[in-house]
């Protein structure tokens, strides 16, 4: 049985706004067996698109390699952005060494409220890949039973919105609680084991017959530009 464990520590500042949200990057980053083309941080699969989804829309000339520059373009990018990174599994087992969400068992999550209380600007969650099981927002639906919430529907079109509501102590008085809302975003996933389920999303169909050459990159590049 593989312990795969996450590589990184959340990337949170105090001014972050918004929390990427995903499950836990393939195990090659646990042991440090890279690709020539992988950054060794978050996201940074070499057959994870989502810095080049990012990279299109900002034009950032980003490396893909194993450089500390590519790790620090990727952190600038964050910072100006006011935007963190926080996978919500902090370990998991494995019988067979992949980076299939289906195969992990024995699962610890990370306590993504408790990092909402201690970084009060945060204000949305997004979260890469649908409701599938043991997906995301799947294991954050079951967090956030242990602190008697629910995530409200606010849109149902792709990508599907949720709000949901936590009480912050409030600095001055430990006794003072203030209502907080947080919106959750459900982007469709950045694995390349997606573009099945895009192929038959009504949208991406509707804009597939309009433009023969749009594609699944394409999909996702218009998703998360109002996102990322």
């Amino acid at each position: 049985m593989f312990k795969h464990k996450h590589p990184y520590k959340p990337f949170i500042k105090h001014d972050t706004k918004k929390l990427i949200v995903g499950t836990l990057p393939p195990p090659r980053f646990t042991t440090g067996n890279l690709l020539e083309k992988d950054v060794d941080f978050c996201y940074g699969s070499y057959y994870n698109n989502l810095w080049l989804f990012i990279d299109k829309i900002h034009n950032l000339n980003l490396h893909y390699d194993n450089s500390q520059e590519a790790i620090q373009q990727r952190k600038k990018f964050l910072i100006n952005n006011k935007i963190g990174v926080c996978d919500i599994v902090e370990s998991c087992e494995r019988e067979k060494i992949d980076a299939s969400d289906l195969g992990m068992k024995n699962i610890k999550l990370r306590d993504i409220i408790g990092y909402l209380k201690k970084y009060p600007n945060i204000e949305t969650l997004l979260f890469i890949g649908g409701r599938s099981k043991n997906g995301p927002e799947y294991f954050f639906r079951k967090h956030i039973k242990a602190y008697n919430l629910k995530l409200q529907l606010i849109s149902n079109n792709t990508p599907k919105i949720h709000e949901f509501v936590i009480n912050n102590e409030n600095k001055d008085s430990k006794k003072a609680l203030k209502n907080r809302v947080v919106k959750t975003v459900s982007l469709t996933s950045s694995s390349g084991a997606a573009n099945i389920s895009i192929g038959s999303n009504p949208l991406y169909k509707q804009l597939k017959a309009s433009n023969p050459k749009f594609n699944t990159f394409d999909f996702r590049v218009l998703q998360y530009r109002e996102y990322l």
